[in-house]
């Protein structure tokens, strides 16, 4: 078994490291023998068709032609000689540098290669400003992509903290500084983090060829592309051999570099945190100090960091690393490590900081625990370290492959027995049945027993790559046992079918973090090998006496700094978790009181109740942010709530929105919040299934119901939300209140139209009532198309790996009006801020709420909260302008686009919560009693204007009174600049 694992783990450092790439097959330890079936065995893990027909770079190199020819002519040429270029590309050369302003179109050169062979690719670059994202471009040669990784080639922005030492607030804790980008020139080869350790090879055989640029994201300067011959990188031996010999060492010395003082990054999600632990550096001594670096804020492939250092004298040196490293159970966490721009040697390309469950010092080492020597002239020197996911990506894509494999046979087993449910909707398998699976698909045992080999061997990878036990190998080895009882009678397949989607649910979760590689650093130390640093990690001794001193500073510290500007500060609540506050007090501390004076105070609101008891106590905040859209007009019409209309400049503020979703905030005239953030609802659909059944994506509801057949068809069908029939009411261009808000309009014309579709898509046309979980029949594959919200989105972002690249969103279907416009009304629910009437500051309270919700820092806000936290904390922030500024898919934004334009949010008036519950009543009288559609629509009528009626005489609202709600009948056109 030993052995085993030994070869399994040599076989992936091989491949990934590039041993492969130039035709070097070493490793100590291992025969010649072992190494080759260790070959054989990764060529059969990666033998599977991509999904999308591009190769990936792994399989390149396995082919075994991607040999080094280091003696290969350079071929460079400038990048304002380009050949051509599309016409939306916005392009701009000066002084020799190509600007390319936008992240459109495509430019293209034209060259030649005087021999064949396997080139690296430099470019001198520096990414425009903009976000804080890297620029992407697309990389083809001769018009197509060399591999599947060229698709998405990163060109990143370098930052570095504004300040260091950091600032602290008037108690003692450290206030997070501001990111500062750094506009250098950047050269060097193309590389990507989750395919290879080294410089992306492209072949190009003698001749004339092109390479072109494919616009992704965000605006790109360019001086000069050139193709060079790869440099080879020796293994650990062949470095020291060209080096003076191994005793030639200065005298002890260390240097310690602490992690939270980086000079340059590459992105602004590796972030500073703060620890208290025994013996970690600085101590924090009871105040918030920013002391590690990392953690789940450094795990992205290709992400670095990097620090300036000095050695006194000539010689040979040894670098540790205070980690933290127990993120993933089993799992290493890899960082390429380079000098001076340069990795030294093999060994530290794709290198291992192991598993553990505390901070340890971890000298960089081989195996045998030796650590490596690494020759350094004195003076001034650079470490970097690189966030590596290459030695994972043969497993990644292999079980990415292997369950979208399953999938399909899922998929192709219920359409074989029917059996088209995965869920309580729609069941119809007979469990007493009895299957002869033999004649339905005569390969069932082959076809089980293939996927049973496959996930054994990519079981035994991970492994042999981590050298132990992990999450991912136990949850292949629960799922082999479920296909192992399955292929023991094939004939039970049909009704444990369901098993296949219970494998592809508990693996496609972990795969969507496979990738990643947390590592939390306290500090690193360069020292000559003779050097006894003294330095220490916290023991159980040291913890206990740790723990004692800081409970007994909880009796002195202050930690309330509210006390020190409670009589002049302008309170806020908070209706958000903690991190979202936290986040937002560091950005006020930074931004919003040095540039006005105003000193604030951050109070989370767990629950809502706290601001209508507060109210009534008179103990309220000056602002509420976080609140649910439909509080504002709660509050305005107890007269609790103050109108931002009467501040002269709310007209400039409200621009920032869309109209439509505004109209929820505004009550008898005013306006009483502003938007915070809104969701949205959006049409997803599978492109895969699309395709495979001949469809296309729906534009309009006639569209949808042509469509409806063929999907039930091969059992699947579509998802609409139940409880929304705002959507469907407003595209047929329904109002349920009347324009003066005193009257319920639920038996207009138009209402009974959009009533009857609303409960045809049940009554007739089948859908299904109730999808508890979208996302997972989404993901499945048997509802392939569905109307869903924000939340589905960042979940299938987040969370479905496995079917990246095959699912895409639309604007909804809409109805064609007269025009042959297709209104795609529908509202998008919000939170908001709103200033209260019993403020004493509602001047500085309106300063800050027009901070709060500028482009410029919703933008940051939006940036840094996903930056910090990940995808799954993305602000979808209202404000239009910001809402752009995030990075999205390159097709999604237009789509958000055109929804926002049809953006209509439900009014608030007296009485209006029981309009919900009588729409609610209506359907199950019409769908689960069969009440026709005009008969229930009136009850719902009587019973709404009713309450209305009681409401507006318990607000003393007389009849004639007119409560002025906004009428929107046109879409909004966005702005010249809002692009």
């Amino acid at each position: 078994m030993k052995r085993r694992k030994k070869t399994l783990y040599v076989l992936l450092r091989l491949a990934i490291a590039a041993a492969l790439v130039f035709g070097i097959v070493r490793w100590a330890g291992g025969d010649e023998a072992e190494v080759r079936a260790g070959e054989r065995s990764l060529d059969a893990l990666m033998a599977f068709e991509p999904a999308d027909g591009l190769p990936n770079y792994v399989n390149l190199m396995l082919e075994g032609g991607m040999t080094a020819d280091t003696g290969l002519p350079e071929i460079p040429f400038a990048a304002t000689g380009y050949s051509g270029a599309s016409e939306d590309a916005d392009l701009a050369a000066d002084g020799g540098v190509l600007s390319w302003k936008n992240e459109k179109g495509w430019v293209e050169w034209r060259f030649r290669a005087e021999r064949a062979g396997w080139y690296e690719l430099h470019m001198g670059y520096k990414p425009l400003p903009g976000g804080n994202a890297s620029a992407v471009r697309g990389i083809q040669i001769d018009g197509a992509y060399p591999f599947a990784e060229a698709q998405r080639i990163e060109f990143e922005r370098m930052f570095k903290d504004s300040k260091y030492p950091y600032d602290t607030n008037e108690i003692g804790q450290q206030i997070r500084p501001t990111q500062t980008e750094i506009t250098e020139w950047i050269e060097g080869p193309m590389v990507h983090f989750a395919a290879s350790s080294e410089p992306l090879l492209f072949k190009l055989e003698a001749g004339e060829h092109t390479i072109r640029l494919t616009g992704v994201r965000e605006g790109l300067a360019l001086s000069d592309l050139s193709f060079r011959a790869p440099k080879p990188l020796p293994d650990y031996e062949a470095y020291q051999a060209a080096l003076p010999a191994g005793d030639a060492s200065p005298a002890p010395w260390f240097e310690l570099l602490e992690a939270e003082r980086v000079d340059r990054k590459s992105s602004v999600a590796i972030q500073t945190d703060y620890w208290s632990e025994p013996y970690i550096s600085p101590d924090p001594k009871g105040r918030i100090t920013y002391n590690v670096l990392g953690g789940w804020r450094w795990r992205l492939p290709g992400e670095w960091a990097e620090w300036d250092f000095s050695v006194p004298a000539d010689g040979w040196y040894e670098i540790d690393l205070k980690s933290f490293q127990d993120y993933r159970n089993g799992f290493k966490a890899y960082r390429t490590i380079s000098i001076d721009g340069e990795v030294p040697f093999r060994e530290l390309s794709g290198y291992g900081v192991p598993n553990e469950k505390s901070f340890v010092i971890h000298p960089l080492s081989g195996e045998d625990g030796e650590p490596y020597r690494i020759y350094l002239d004195a003076g001034k020197h650079t470490l970097r370290l690189t966030s590596d996911s290459t030695p994972l990506q043969p497993v990644f894509l292999a079980l990415k492959a292997a369950l979208a494999d399953l999938a399909d046979y899922d998929r192709e087993i219920r359409l074989l027995t029917g059996n088209y449910s995965k869920s309580s909707f729609d069941a119809n398998i007979d469990s007493t049945r009895t299957w002869n699976m033999r004649s339905l698909d005569p390969e069932v045992e082959a076809r089980m027993a293939g996927f049973i080999e496959r996930m054994n061997g990519i079981r035994d990878y991970i492994d042999g790559l981590n050298g132990r036990d992990s999450d991912l190998s136990q949850s292949l080895r629960a799922s082999i046992g479920i296909l192992e009882e399955l292929a023991k009678d094939v004939d039970e397949i049909p009704v444990k079918i369901n098993n296949f989607s219970t494998i592809q649910n508990k693996i496609g979760t972990l795969l969507s973090t496979l990738t990643h590689q947390p590592l939390l650093l306290d500090y690193i130390v360069v020292r000559t090998p003779v050097t006894e640093t003294g330095l220490k990690t916290s023991t159980l001794a040291s913890r206990i006496p740790y723990a004692i001193t800081e409970f007994a500073r909880s009796f002195y510290l202050d930690y309330d700094t509210r006390a020190h500007n409670k009589k002049e500060a302008l309170t806020i609540w908070v209706q958000r978790g903690r991190d979202y506050a936290e986040l937002l007090r560091e950005l006020v501390d930074q931004e919003f009181t040095p540039r006005t004076g105003i000193p604030v105070n951050i109070n989370l609101m767990p629950n809502p109740n706290m601001l209508i008891l507060g109210n009534a106590a008179g103990e309220v905040p000056d602002v509420a942010l976080g609140v649910a859209e439909s509080t504002p007009a709660d509050f305005a019409m107890r007269n609790a709530a103050y109108d931002l209309s009467s501040f002269p400049d709310y007209e400039e503020v409200l621009e920032r929105f869309a109209p439509g979703t505004a109209r929820a905030l505004m009550y008898d005239g005013g306006l009483y919040g502003l938007p915070e953030v809104q969701n949205f609802q959006v049409l997803f659909y599978r492109t895969d299934v699309l395709e495979g059944l001949g469809l296309s994506v729906p534009d309009t509801w006639e569209d949808m119901f042509d469509m409806l057949p063929t999907l039930q068809e091969n059992g699947m069908t579509m998802s609409y939300p139940k409880a929304d029939f705002a959507t469907i009411f407003f595209q047929h261009g329904a109002e349920v209140y009347s324009p003066d808000g005193l009257n319920g309009q639920l038996t207009s014309p138009e209402a009974q139209e959009a009533f009857r579709m609303w409960t045809d898509l049940y009554v007739k046309h089948n859908l299904p009532i109730d999808v508890p979980a979208f996302f997972q029949h989404f993901r499945d594959g048997d509802i392939p198309l569905g109307i869903a919200d924000f939340n589905t989105y960042v979940q299938l972002q987040v969370a479905a790996p496995e079917i990246t690249g095959h699912w895409g969103i639309a604007p909804l279907p809409g109805v064609k009006n007269d025009e042959g416009v297709v209104e795609r009304w529908s509202p998008q629910a919000l939170s908001a801020g709103m200033i209260m009437e019993k403020s004493e500051r509602k001047d500085e309270a309106w300063e800050f709420l027009k901070w709060w919700t500028s482009d410029e820092i919703q933008t940051r806000y939006a940036s840094d909260l996903e930056s910090y936290y990940g995808l799954e904390f993305r602000w979808n922030t209202a404000n239009l302008k910001a809402m752009q500024s995030l990075v999205w898919p390159s097709g999604d934004v237009e789509t958000l686009r055109e929804q926002a334009r049809w953006a209509k949010n439900m009014p608030y008036v007296p009485g209006y919560y029981f309009l919900t519950r009588e729409m609610e009543f209506a359907w199950n009288r019409t769908v689960l009693e069969a009440m026709p559609a005009q008969e229930s629509l009136e009850e719902a009528q009587l019973s709404l204007q009713r309450e209305m009626r009681r409401r507006q005489k318990d607000f003393g609202i007389e009849d004639g009174h007119n409560l002025d709600i906004p009428q929107l009948t046109t879409p909004y056109e966005w702005k010249e600049g809002d692009e």
